[in-house]
């Protein structure tokens, strides 16, 4: 199964969010959402810092062997910063999605929207009835 980092939240979308103390938030795709996806062969992010972004819509699309799909932002607020390094290095995504994999950095609106995120232990949860 695949790795599931406690210290993260994710969405149901299989998202991850890294809540930082300075009400910023880095988000990426879990390694469950990679591991569907196979091969990662573009990463297109279609907003930059300064930009807003709302939850649950799409900020850019991920290529891959198998297919194209949305990426969604998992917080409203603004972006601080974006993963420019996914536009010549997509496979990062693939190979450490936890880490340089990342795609977006938001400084989120309002905190309460946290509460609606998973933690380690229900997103496991989640993959055990997507996995039947």
């Amino acid at each position: 199964m695949s790795d599931i980092p406690s210290q993260l939240k994710y969405t149901k979308d299989h998202d991850w969010i890294q809540v930082n103390t300075n009400g910023t938030a880095r988000t990426g795709l879990t390694s469950y959402a990679v591991e569907q996806l196979g091969d990662i062969t573009l990463v297109n992010i279609d907003v930059k810092p300064g930009q807003r972004v709302t939850a649950g819509r799409a900020y850019g699309t991920i290529e891959s062997v198998k297919t194209l799909s949305d990426i969604f932002t998992p917080l409203s607020g603004s972006v601080v910063a974006v993963n420019t390094d996914l536009e010549n290095r997509p496979e990062q995504v693939n190979d450490e999605p936890y880490g340089k994999g990342w795609t977006l950095e938001i400084k989120f609106d309002d905190a309460s929207e946290l509460d609606s995120l998973l933690t380690a232990e229900a997103y496991a949860e989640l993959l055990k009835t997507a996995a039947h």
